[in-house]
Order: C-alpha cells, then structure tokens, then sequence
C-alpha cells in the first residue's frame, strides 16, 4: 500500500482563503457525502474515478485532498489517481471525523456551494417571491402572466406547475423579452426548491426585464406543500428563435454585458482558452453554456457542455477544483456573460469567449470524456453467447451489475445481483453473501464501469470474471429478457442522496425540513467562513 502525505483542517481552510487552486474531494457515495461534508468538498466517488476524473481534475499536477469517513475510500482513491498520473495526491488528516473535531463546518444534501449561494443572494437583494397560493389566484385570474421554469428539461417533465413553459436558467434573459413581450405581463420563475427560482428571477432584475418579476417562493415543493396539483410529462419549450433577433437580442445582450464588467469577469479569446488549458501550473475548465442541442451540432475543441443555469446550480461538479480558472463561450452575448457574472459572485476566476467565428465550431456530438484504457487482461462474452449460458442447469455464473441501483431496479439481467465496486474489497465483504460462483460477468448498463471493476472482482474472489459487451443495454437490444426489481442488491443503495421532493414515505415532512435547512445556509456560510461570495 502506498503512503500519501495528509493536510490538515487548517491547510485546506488556508488554501480556499488564499483562492489557492485545491480540489477537496469526497470519494463516498453520493448519499453519505450528502449527509455530512465540508462546504467545497466535491463528489467524485471511488467507483467512478476512471469516469470522470481526467474530464472533472483536467491538470494533473492540481493539489488533491481526499476525504471518507475512515472507510478507507480515500487511500483506495489516492492510489487509482496515482496510477491515473496525478501527482500531488494528499489525504485529509482523520478524514471527516477529524475536520469536525477540528471546528470545521459540516453541511447537509448536494450542490450546497450553490444552494447556499442562491440563499446569499436572496438575503442581499431580497429577490421579489410570491407564494403557491398567490400564484395560484393569479394563474386563475386570467391577468396576463407566464410561468417559466429554470430546471432543465428533463426534470420539468417530471413534473412542472400547470401552463408553465420550460427555459432552463441561463436561457431566461435570452428569452424572456419574446415570451413576455408586454411590460405588463408578470412573470415568475420556478424550480423545484429555491436557488434556481432565486437565481433565475434575480437574473431577470438584474438584466433589467421591465415586466414585474418574481420567484414562485418554494417552487414545486411549495406548489405541492400548498396542495396544488403539478402537470406531469408536460412538453412545453421555448421557441429557440425566441430572443435572437434585433428588438429582443441587443437590449439582453447590453444588460448581461455590463452586469459581467460589474462583477469582474474578464475576457478571452479561444486561442487563448487553447493556451490556458495546456498550462501546467493553472487549472482551467472550459464550458459552452448553450443548450445541449446547439451543443452537440457543433461546439470548439476542448470545450465542455455546460448549460448555464446548471453550471451555477451544480458548480462544484462541473469544477470541484476550486480556484481554478473558467472560461465560458455562446454564440449571443448574453448566456456567457449572465453565467460568469453569477459565477465571479460566486468567487470563480471567471471569462467570455469573445470574437468566435463559425468555423471556430469543428466538432459535433456530445462531450466524449476522456478515460483510461480499459484492462486487456478480462475476458468478454456477448449478450448471446451469455444467454445460452444461463439457460444450462449447472452454468455456475453469478452476473454483478455495477449500474447505479436505479437502472438496475428498473431493468437487470434476470438473477443479477447489484453491488456498488467501491464495496469489492475485503473489509465490505460484499460478495460473500451472493450464491456460489465458478465465474463471474461484470455488468453496467452501458458498459462503461464494468471493465474496470471486473479485475477487481477477479482479484477479490479468484475466480474467472467476464464482461458483458456493450453492457444490459445491448443485452436489451437483443430482445433478452430483464426483470426489475430489488430483490438481490449486495449492497445498500447509498449511490444516490434521495431528493425531498422524490416521493419519501414522509413527504410533507421531509419537503418542509429540506426548506429549513435552506433557509438556514447564510447563517452556515458565516460560521464556514471560506466562500468569499458578493452580490453586486
């Protein structure tokens, strides 16, 4: 076992004051990393590090600190990002338990750096709000109002307030003027909770919207907490011409371009974006903030899909390293700018990409992130070939599926069991409790993790381990049969913190505790300390 140097509570705390580039990383599952963890301790679990560490720590040489809850995930996590060429790997000094003894401020749930933030902004500002109720009246009043909904597409689809229309956070100031195109028209902006609704609303004021604006208080969850019944499976997007042309365009692009200048965001050039991400000293992070489908018909080389609103919603996992540097491109002046004015608030050395050229955009599709190769030394088996298998009396097979548990719930192989790979190691013993095995077959849903997990299995259990081609996805498009279910889960389904508004068997109860605790993040922050957030 290799040893790595520790940092203190007191280093990290120096590093995020002295805006030092650090990336302080959680490697627990997503449900206990949201039940207790530092403000800018990033979620990169231990299972997915070859996913998704080259794409979210791009500079090898960045400052890591890695923190559980003494499961010993960290040292396992330093040792896989060693192998994957990073090189100032460090833990943090008696992990969580040690950051709490020292007085360091623990936080609950996910996205908190921007949870905490939209509170920030909402106690500085007092963004304009009206409650479920008042919305309610207004819609059945017939006055002439729009409800536009900031979360993205997909979760609007889940469910959404009656007749709202879906424009995801970074596109509202782009599109509100065409929707709304009467002074008169009221427009109130919503999301499931609060920072989006806060955000988005506080965006309209600032770009200076001159319809009366606010947020419906509470979103959703104070839509359903007031027993008013939500749409489901609604469908209703803006006009993506809407905003673009002459009348509507330059007024929103003026408004976010002098509110980018205020809150200090710089400029720069894609060459230059180019340089700064070869750089080996500085961590940059390059984001094109339009929607996924202009994204993905043509985008620059190098840059990420990041819709806006989400970039300042999910901050932290989009760029956990904190201090690093960000640049930003659209192709309208006016989603960039909005989105790195917020994002300077937010203490992030921030820029725009001006000056871009068409043919600037040479790539298509959506962002491929870069990962290791896969181990050559595992055997694979195809959907067919593992199907005649199974069908035999005496096969000996036992499948793993390392999907997260919510794919495997819905649709496994018949007989798979779910483990999460974090929990293939002897202390976890997980795989003990499954049935006899002469082999094993490494499953995902895509097929992306299971490779690297099959050695794991092999080296734990001695036995021969296979992977799946092209995962249960291409068992699916064979015409196999799958079963849901979670009758065999080896392990338990910590791989993803339950939101209050997903249907817990208290609801109302957990809605309203998620509610508190946002209202209690601006008096979290100060005892925290280490944000410097400002609100222009």
């Amino acid at each position: 076992m290799k040893s790595f140097p520790t940092r203190t509570y007191a280093e990290v705390r120096d590093a995020l004051l002295a805006r030092r580039e650090i990336a302080l990383l959680d490697v627990r599952e997503e449900d206990p990393h949201a039940q207790s963890h530092p403000l800018f301790a990033a979620n990169l679990p231990l299972a997915k590090l070859e996913l998704e560490a080259w794409t979210r720590l791009p500079r090898r040489s960045v400052p890591i600190v890695l923190l559980d809850n003494g499961e010993g995930f960290a040292q396992r996590a330093a040792e896989k990002l060693d192998a994957l060429g990073y090189a100032n790997i460090a833990l943090l000094e008696d992990g969580l338990a040690g950051w709490i003894r020292a007085g360091g401020e623990i936080f609950r749930d996910v996205n908190v750096p921007s949870k905490a933030f939209g509170e920030f902004v909402e106690s500085q500002r007092h963004t304009p709000s009206l409650s479920a109720e008042a919305v309610d009246a207004l819609l059945a009043s017939g006055e002439p109002a729009v409800v536009l909904d900031a979360r993205r597409f997909d979760e609007y689809q889940t469910m959404n307030i009656p007749g709202s229309i879906s424009v995801p956070g970074a596109e509202l100031v782009l599109r509100a003027r065409a929707l709304a195109p009467d002074p008169a028209t009221r427009v109130i902006v919503n999301c499931a909770g609060r920072t989006r609704s806060i955000i988005g609303t506080q965006s309209l004021v600032n770009a200076g919207l001159p319809n009366p604006v606010a947020a419906l208080r509470n979103g959703t969850i104070g839509w359903t907490l007031a027993g008013q019944t939500l749409e489901h499976g609604s469908t209703r997007q803006f006009d993506p011409q809407a905003g673009r042309d002459a009348t509507t365009l330059a007024p929103s692009r003026e408004a976010a371009r002098t509110l980018a200048d205020r809150a200090g965001v710089g400029r720069t050039t894609l060459d230059d974006a180019a340089r700064w991400a070869s750089d080996a000293t500085r961590t940059t992070y390059r984001f094109d903030v339009r929607t996924p489908a202009e994204y993905e018909a043509a985008h620059a080389p190098g840059f990420r899909g990041a819709p806006g609103g989400q970039l300042v919603q999910e901050t932290e996992m989009f760029a956990p390293v904190r201090g690093a540097r960000v640049a930003l491109f659209d192709d309208d002046g006016v989603r960039a700018n909005m989105t790195a004015s917020w994002l300077a608030q937010m203490n992030v050395d921030v820029y725009v990409v001006d000056e871009t050229r068409t043919g600037d955009l040479s790539e298509r599709g959506p962002w491929q992130a870069p990962r290791p190769d896969v181990p050559s030394s595992i055997d694979s088996i195809t959907p067919e070939a593992l199907a005649a298998r199974l069908a035999q009396a005496d096969h000996g097979t036992v499948i793993l599926d390392f999907t997260s548990s919510a794919s495997h719930v819905k649709a496994h192989i018949p007989g798979a069991w779910w483990t999460l790979r974090s929990h293939v190691a002897p202390r976890f013993g997980d795989l003990r409790a499954l049935p006899d095995a002469k082999r094993y077959v490494a499953v995902c849903m895509t097929n992306a993790l299971a490779p690297y997990a099959a050695p794991e299995v092999a080296a734990l259990t001695g036995k021969p381990v296979e992977v799946l081609e092209g995962g249960t996805a291409a068992w699916i498009r064979a015409g196999l049969p799958v079963e849901s279910g979670d009758a065999r889960l080896a392990s338990p389904r910590i791989d993803r913190y339950q939101r209050p508004y997903e249907g817990t068997d208290n609801a109302r109860e957990a809605m309203n505790a998620y509610l508190e605790w946002e209202y209690g993040l601006v008096e979290q922050l100060e005892r925290d300390g280490t944000h410097g957030f400002f609100v222009i």
